[in-house]
């Protein structure tokens, strides 16, 4: 009969214990990444939602537990060759998982004035657009919310607010490198939904 050897068994059952974080911070930290993606985006406006901000943080942690993790796991075992390789593992994983989160915060707070920025120029765009729709098309000023917007070069966009038929636009070339901002119409009546397919 095999002789149980206690003293390493309960070692390697508080290791276990120590080293069983890496999961649990995986499905927490997953959730506030989502968030954090969601309310203080590093890119853009972000991923548009909590879900889709889920399958993002969800990928990013991934990546960060099964590809970063293993790598610096050996590089703690170099330097703690008493840790067991599971517990080096989970120690890295949690630790790394942190890290990805503390640097989405300091991405989505470096991206914060772009993107403040960014929407000053979205209202400088549509204050242009109803003035000129106050002036010379007033019965579309109810279709102001609906105005469809993109960003053709830096400070240059094309702006589209729908008329009766949705084949048929008011759009204006609205520049917002001057103040107030420059409009010209735009002789096509082309969405700017279609321009997005060419």
């Amino acid at each position: 009969m095999e002789r149980v050897d206690w003293q390493q068994a309960l070692r390697r059952l508080r290791w276990r214990r120590r080293g069983a974080w890496q999961w649990p911070a995986f499905v927490l930290l997953t959730v506030i990444d989502a968030v954090l993606l969601t309310e203080l985006p590093f890119y853009g406006d972000g991923p548009g939602g909590l879900f889709p901000g889920l399958l993002v943080a969800g990928f990013i942690n991934l990546f960060v537990v099964a590809i970063v993790a293993p790598l610096a796991a050996v590089l703690l075992r170099r330097r703690r060759p008493d840790l067991p390789r599971i517990v080096a593992r989970d120690y890295s994983g949690t630790a790394l998982l942190i890290v990805a989160a503390v640097g989405l915060v300091v991405a989505g707070l470096a991206h914060r004035p772009s993107a403040a920025a960014a929407d000053d120029e979205r209202r400088a765009v549509l204050a242009g657009v109803q003035t000129y729709l106050h002036a010379e098309e007033p019965r579309l000023l109810r279709a102001i919310g609906r105005t469809d917007v993109i960003e053709l070069e830096p400070q240059y966009f094309r702006a589209c607010v729908p008329r009766d038929r949705a084949d048929r636009w008011l759009c204006l070339f609205v520049s917002t490198d001057q103040r107030p901002v420059g409009l010209r119409r735009d002789p096509s009546e082309t969405p700017n939904t279609q321009l997005r397919l060419r």
